[in-house]
């Protein structure tokens, strides 16, 4: 019962579209379904860890240093307009098939990138905190009794994370072989501001925190 609430937990986090989502989309369609599912690990890695923490009570700490948390936001929202930028430079270049025949450490690439970005947003931080806590204190009291718990926990908190990513890039790269180039290279720009919105708005929610 434990691995099925976390499983829950994982895929409801993951389930939003947003700027890890969008991103996913994009990947999928340029590059294919490799390195739409390489970008969905790298964010249920991250997704992982903080189910990790969010057993063991950690990740409270995060949420009561505020300097952390602004630090995060400062240094994701930068990375998130830098990835806007280049996914929308990326869109003028090649034809998806080209792309999506690229070198293997492009895969490495976009799943080292996604998996630091998940890590720098303070959102999913906080979504386990809040989660972790609404399943009860039940919950939190086994999360104490040590591995054997644990561990299930943040096994579940990975599947459930990966199967949405898995059926996104899946879904996404199925798609996109029936859409004419124009609308990928489209659908890349909408998703490079999505992105930088995200990121600005987040950048300066920071900014505003060291005022």
């Amino acid at each position: 019962m434990l691995f099925i609430k976390s499983l829950a937990i994982g895929f409801s986090i993951a389930a939003p579209v947003g700027p890890i989502g969008m991103l996913c989309i994009q990947r999928s369609l340029s590059r294919g379904f490799r390195s739409g599912l390489a970008t969905g690990m790298g964010a249920a890695c991250a997704d992982m860890i903080y189910g990790l923490l969010g057993a063991l009570g950690i990740a409270g700490i995060a949420a009561t240093v505020p300097a952390l948390g602004i630090v995060l936001k400062i240094g994701g929202g930068a990375f998130l307009v830098w990835l806007a930028w280049a996914i929308a430079r990326e869109s003028k270049g090649a034809a998806p098939t080209a792309a999506s025949a690229g070198p293997r450490t492009s895969v490495s690439r976009d799943f080292v990138t996604t998996f630091g970005l998940t890590l720098s947003n303070p959102m999913t931080i906080i979504s386990f905190i809040g989660i972790f806590a609404a399943l009860g204190p039940s919950t939190a009291a086994q999360a104490g009794a040590g591995w054997a718990t644990v561990l299930p926990m943040v096994a579940g908190v990975f599947a459930g994370s990966a199967a949405w990513w898995l059926c996104l890039s899946g879904a996404t790269a199925a798609l996109g072989k029936k859409i004419p180039l124009s609308y990928v290279h489209g659908i890349a720009r909408a998703s490079a501001l999505v992105i930088g919105v995200f990121g600005a708005v987040q950048f300066v929610s920071g900014v505003r925190g060291l005022i």
